[in-house]
């Protein structure tokens, strides 16, 4: 797993201007604090402020083992807008990932999501009929030595939706053993998804914004037996 410092966090801004910044959150590492003593990204934020008085703040999260693209508010009134965005729908997500198993050439998952346990501290999930509506649209876009490359687009927003819509269909994302994956191929038995693209409607009629993370080193020799050209 790649360290990550000030210096390191700078050079993985993918976009900036003076409402946000998008970065490319490496794999293996929370976005905040939790109830361990493991570093996080948000420890390191005072570094993105470029010259402004305000540190910029998390406008949406990824999960510790999920690579890619994250967006970040620099003030207040940004990241009001972007909450706003991100709960009218209105900021479009696009995931990569590798999964083992057959599925369709494409459609849409529509799992509901709970808890697994009763502790509402808890970030396991699992498919549960009378849980949270969550939908999922995927389409393949390669296939190789029992693997597909799906690109995923989450249509609602739940904690783990789409490991475990992956998982709960029958086709788990390599890496990933909490929800099945199998692990034996993936690199450094790191869960094989990344945020691969996010676009951000604008103000002032102009055109929406979009920004794509390439996909990181350690997932290359997975992504390219499923076709993935580097």
């Amino acid at each position: 797993m790649e360290q990550i410092n000030e210096a390191t966090l700078l050079n993985r801004v993918l976009y900036r201007d003076e409402d946000i910044i998008v970065l490319n959150k490496p794999a293996g590492i929370a976005v905040h604090k939790g109830r361990g003593d493991g570093g996080n990204l948000e420890a390191l934020f005072p570094a993105l402020s470029f010259g402004m008085d305000r540190v910029p703040a998390l406008a949406h999260r990824l999960d510790k083992e999920t690579s890619g693209c994250l967006i970040l508010g620099r003030h207040r009134k940004a990241l009001a807008h972007l909450g706003k965005l991100f709960q009218r729908g209105h900021i479009s997500k696009t995931y990569f990932a590798i999964v083992v198993g057959n599925p369709p050439d494409e459609g849409r998952i529509d799992f509901a999501l709970a808890r697994r346990t009763g502790d509402k501290r808890s970030w396991i999930m699992k498919t549960a009929e009378d849980g949270d509506p969550s939908s999922t649209l995927f389409k393949v876009l390669g296939r190789g030595d029992g693997l597909a490359w799906l690109e995923l687009k989450p249509l609602t927003g739940r904690t783990h939706q789409l490991r475990v819509h992956c998982a709960a269909s029958g086709f788990p994302i390599a890496g990933d053993a909490l929800y099945g994956g199998d692990t034996s191929r993936a690199a450094a038995r790191m869960v094989h998804l990344h945020a691969r693209e996010i676009t951000i409607p604008q103000k002032r009629d102009k055109p929406a914004l979009t920004v794509q993370a390439p996909v990181p080193n350690h997932m290359h020799t997975l992504f390219e037996a499923c076709g993935y050209t580097i």
